[in-house]
This record gives structure tokens, C-alpha cells and sequence, in this order.
């Protein structure tokens, strides 16, 4: 086979006149009788290629035969196209290639899908005929992109110093954070390996043994529920740090981002990125990963509204809740009452036991609830919420996390549906002083908010075993539009105070030192003062690439159901496999 010259797509007026060998498939064939145009396509783009019999009538013949998605060698001259026929949709759009010779490499069945962008079949289809799916330009240009981004935080952890080093992926399982995914040990019936969450233990380890500085684009898995922002496994730039404050750990991790987003998108960010404490994220947006490219904050009217005849508002503040409001500007005669009972049943899939809400007309209030607002009451409420007219205020009336939860989702949604984002701006944001707990209500216990070797704040580490509620943590997430792309903390290195972290979430000692005694031995050999983030690359591409799921991300992703349709795993072994870790499967009962 002869070496390719050129891509396909780099193709362009400085290559008139010179004779290229291009390697491609046949995206389009078209027929003009005596003359056959091919569009030749490889990773960087498109060529047009033109068999004429002045040039070589044998290429032609071949040429005849050849159908799409055949793999084809063109050898040929680069020719500048007539001015009418300039293509200005195509970066290659100005020259052509004169077939001289055609070698067709294999053949192809007609695709179940056309390999074009914006195609409309199924993402099942896709997932199962993932190799032609990325075939598709707009596939290719995330991978790339993908590619982009991963050698930038690279190159830039080289260039600070840090080492590259591999961590495990057969660990132990530990009994914090969600589901591990589990390997049976042969060589130990009855035992198990856990696939990683996260390298977190072993890269606390690697600050113990003295490296400082250390980085890994590793691979981690989780047996979770799934959706659009998730999958069972998953790509993170880990990073840790010794002897370092949160504040270099964060200004590290904003000039990887700024270089990235420059690399990747041509944008230039700026620094320092905002910050936001995790109660002012929570009480202006009732998210913890706010969007901050438009408005629609929630305002808090308990004061305003307390002595309000209305029993919902009433009830909710006496029960220790809070009332709070959205004001959406000038959006009163966008929605109709049959409009506002479907917000209201879309707050309820987040604990909402309803939506309040009223139209600012003429100056006044109008809507169901108008009537228990008298004058003053009505003016103090408009004066509180800056509504004008044609205003529409929507009020959820709850315990503070539930209208949190609800009017946080009904923000969102309102700044999709009343189109306030600007989908081209990427918005950066710290939310820093988290809670070191939060209470798990099904567990009915207090849990760790990020993971159990988070550093407390040295002022409440007296609190861990008296009021662990109160604790604030010195961790720090990093929000892009909305989603959240890393999160990081200071770690704890002394015994005693990881020894109190564990009683707190209600280990004994006994079954603290079963778990994690290894990281409780090394706690006692010289562990320096360290912390580190850990960013998700697969959202930080998909973010990039103006995507709304990981799966467009991630070459071979699993779908909704945790099922790869390419392969068709998960999957059935063998008897004799099974045999060989001494399992056995039990058939799920049918009724």
C-alpha cells in the first residue's frame, strides 16, 4: 500500500498542482454519465474527487463499481475548482482532486444510518453501530477535541512538576459513596475486588511517600443509578498536592482550565473565577452547582409574607420552613393557567407540595392567591420582589432543602424555556465552605457530603463527635454552567482527627480499622499536610463540545440501562467459569 501524502481534509490551495495519495471512504458517489464525482472523507474532512476518462479511464471503471462507506487509495493531481464551482461549505471547497488511480481496499454494506451530522435514528441504533456512529463529522470533531483537551491538562502537569503515576483498578471496597462494582477473586473464594470510585486512598498514599506532586487521567467506576450527566465508568483528571493551601490548589486548577478552554475553544477566560460560599449557592439559587449565566434568583419573603391569611405560607413558616420566590421578568403572558399547573407538577418531582404564584397587572396582583394580600401587604411584596408589570412571581412554601430542591429545578427550567442562557458563554464558578456532613434521610444518619478524609475546619474539628451537623469542611467544587466539573478538598493527615471522622459517621473502631486500617497505619509514619481535586473530563468535553449527554463524550458509552448494545454487555459466563470462583447464579424469580 502506497503512504498517504495528505489528509483528506487539509487539503487546499497550496496543494494545487502537486500530486497527493489520499486514503479515505467514499462519503458520496454521484454519476454525471462520462464523469463520476466522489466525496472522499477521512478524520480531518472531505475532498472532492473527480474521475474523468481524459485523465484515466481505468480509474473510471473502477470508479463505477464503488458505493459508500467503501475504503478506497486515490492517487491523483490537486486541481483549483471553477469559480461556480466552489463549495464554501466545505474547508476543501475550492480544489479537487483528478483521479490518475483508484484502489478499492474493502467493500461496504449499505449503512444503518446515513454518516452525516444531525442524523435522526435512535441513540440505541447508535450505541450499537458506535463505529459508524463516529464516523459521523460531528462525532469526530468531539474526539478530537476530547484529544485537545486531555493533552493540554497534560502538558500543563508536566510543566508544574507533577508525575504521572498509575494507581490500582483491583482495590478494596470500601463502604462509603455508591455502589462499588465487584470482582470476584479466584485465587480467594469468597473475596472480592472493588473497581475504583475514585483513586482517593491511594493518592493520599503517594503524599505519605513523599511524591508532592502528583497527577492521573484514570479511569474510575460506579454502579449507579444513570443519567444523562452519568455513566458507570468514567475518565477524571485526579490530582494531589502536598504542603500547598486550598487557594494554590484552586489558582492551579483555574490556569488548567483557562489553557484548555484557549486550546479547545479559542475563548479566552478570565481569572480569578468567581466564588460563592455553599449557603449563598443554596440561598440564591437552591442549587449547590448553580448556573450563573442568567438571573431568576429565589428570594426568601418569609418576613413579608408570614402574617399573610394563607395557611400554606403560614403552616410552612410556623413548621420551621421558609417561603421563597422567583420573580421571572416579563413573563406574565407567557404562561396560561393550564401552563402553571404543569410547573406545578414538575416541582412536585422534587418534594413540592405545590407552586403559588401571581401576575403583576396594572400594578396589581392577580392570580389565585391575589386575594389574601391586602394594599399594604401587596405593595410590601412587589417593593421586596422589584415586580413591574407583566411580571410573573412563583412561590414554593416548604422546608428550606425542598424549596431549595424545587424552585432550584423551576429556575432552570424558566431559563431554558424563556431562553435567558447564553449558550456560548461558559461561566465559571468555585462554591467553597461545604458542609462536611449532610443528613441521609433514608439512611437516617449523617453522611459524608464529599468523602470521609475531607479535612474539617480546624475551628469545628471539636465538633465531630458532639455536633457533627455544625461542621464545615474545607472543600471546594468547581461549577461550569450549571454542572458540576470537579470537586476537591484539603485532606485529613492526622490519626486522631481521621480516628474522630470515623466515629462521626458512626464506625466503630473496630470497623473503621477493618476498612481503612492501611491509611490509619500510614496517618502515624510522617503524612504531610495535602489536598488535591479531581475533574471530570468526559463533562468538561461534553460542556465544550455544546453537548447535553456524556455519551457523546466517551468513545464506547453504556446506555441509560447500564447495557452496551455493541456488545451486548453485561453478559452471561460460563458454567465452567463460574465454577472456577466458586459462584453460582441465582435465577431471578418471574411471576
Amino acid at each position: 500500500m502506497e503512504k498517504r501524502t495528505s489528509y483528506c481534509g487539509e487539503l487546499n490551495e497550496t496543494h494545487i498542482g502537486q500530486s497527493v495519495i489520499l486514503h479515505g471512504w467514499v462519503q458520496k458517489r454521484r454519476d454525471l454519465g462520462g464523469l463520476i464525482f466522489i466525496d472522499l472523507r477521512d478524520r480531518e474532512g472531505i475532498v472532492q474527487v473527480v474521475f474523468n476518462p481524459e485523465f484515466s479511464k481505468e480509474a473510471l471503471e473502477i470508479a463505477d463499481s464503488v458505493r459508500n462507506e467503501f475504503v478506497v487509495t486515490i492517487k491523483g493531481k490537486v486541481h483549483a475548482r471553477g469559480e461556480k464551482a466552489i463549495n464554501d461549505k466545505l474547508a476543501t471547497g475550492k480544489v479537487e482532486v483528478l483521479a490518475e488511480e483508484i484502489t478499492i481496499l474493502n467493500t461496504s454494506k449499505t449503512p444503518p444510518f446515513y454518516i452525516e451530522d444531525g442524523v435522526n435514528v435512535s441513540d440505541e441504533l447508535r450505541l450499537k453501530y458506535r463505529y459508524l456512529d463516529l464516523r459521523r463529522p460531528e462525532m469526530n470533531n468531539i474526539f478530537k477535541m476530547r484529544h485537545t483537551v486531555t493533552r493540554t491538562f497534560r502538558n500543563k502537569l508536566d510543566a508544574l512538576g507533577f508525575f504521572d503515576i498509575e494507581t490500582p483498578y483491583l482495590t478494596k471496597s470500601t463502604p462509603e459513596g455508591a455502589r462499588d462494582y465487584l470482582v470476584p477473586s479466584r485465587v480467594y473464594p469468597g473475596n472480592f475486588y472493588a473497581l475504583p470510585q475514585s483513586p482517593q486512598i491511594l493518592k493520599q498514599l503517594l503524599m505519605t511517600a513523599g511524591f508532592d506532586k502528583y497527577y492521573q487521567i484514570v479511569r474510575c467506576f460506579r454502579d449507579e443509578d444513570l443519567r444523562g450527566d452519568r455513566q458507570p465508568e468514567f475518565t477524571q483528571i485526579d490530582l494531589e498536592t502536598s504542603f500547598l493551601t486550598k487557594e494554590e490548589i484552586q489558582a492551579i486548577t483555574e490556569d488548567m482550565l483557562v489553557d484548555v478552554v484557549k486550546e479547545a475553544k479559542n475563548i479566552t477566560i478570565e481569572k480569578p473565577f468567581p466564588r460563592m460560599t455553599y449557603k449563598e449557592a443554596m440561598d440564591r439559587f437552591g442549587s449547590d452547582k448553580p448556573d450563573i449565566r442568567f438571573g431568576l434568583e429565589l428570594q426568601n419573603v418569609s418576613e413579608v409574607v408570614k402574617d399573610v391569611d394563607f395557611k400554606v405560607f403560614q403552616s410552612a413558616i410556623e413548621n420551621g420552613g421558609e417561603v421563597k420566590a422567583i420573580n421571572a421578568k416579563a413573563a406574565a403572558t407567557n404562561f396560561s393557567r393550564k401552563d402553571l399547573d404543569a410547573l406545578g407538577v414538575f416541582v412536585a418531582n422534587y418534594g413540592a407540595k405545590g407552586l403559588a404564584w401571581l401576575k403583576v397587572e396594572a400594578g396589581e396582583l392577580k392570580g389565585p392567591i391575589a386575594k389574601f394580600f391586602p394594599e399594604d401587604k401587596a405593595a410590601e411584596l412587589q417593593a421586596a420582589l422589584q415586580a413591574e408589570d407583566g411580571d410573573l412571581l412563583l412561590f414554593a412554601a416548604d422546608k428550606a432543602d425542598i424549596v431549595a430542591a424545587s424552585l432550584g429545578a423551576l429556575r432552570n427550567k424558566l431559563g431554558k424555556d424563556l431562553d435567558l442562557i447564553n449558550e456560548d458563554e461558559l461561566a465559571f464558578l468555585w462554591v467553597t465552605d461545604w458542609p462536611l456532613f449532610e443528613y441521609d434521610e433514608e439512611a437516617g444518619r449523617y453522611v459524608s457530603a464529599h468523602h470521609p478524609f475531607t479535612l474539617p475546619k480546624e475551628e469545628d474539628i471539636p465538633l465531630l463527635e458532639t455536633d457533627s451537623s455544625k461542621v464545615m469542611a474545607e472543600a471546594y467544587d468547581i461549577v461550569l454552567n450549571g454542572y458540576e466539573i470537579g470537586g476537591g478538598s484539603l485532606r485529613i493527615y492526622k490519626k486522631e482527627v481521621q480516628e474522630s471522622m470515623f466515629r462521626a459517621l458512626g464506625f466503630t473502631d473496630e470497623s473503621a480499622k477493618e476498612q481503612f486500617g492501611f491509611l490509619m497505619d500510614a496517618l502515624e509514619y510522617g503524612t504531610p499536610p495535602h489536598g488535591g481535586i479531581a475533574l471530570g473530563l468526559d463533562r468538561i468535553v461534553m460542556i465544550l463540545a455544546g453537548r447535553n449527554n456524556l455519551r457523546d463524550t466517551i468513545a464506547f458509552p453504556k446506555t441509560g440501562s447500564a447495557v452496551d448494545p455493541l456488545t451486548n454487555a453485561p453478559g452471561e459466563v460460563s458454567v465452567a467459569q463460574l465454577a472456577e470462583l466458586k459462584l453460582e447464579t441465582v435465577k431471578k424469580e418471574t411471576n
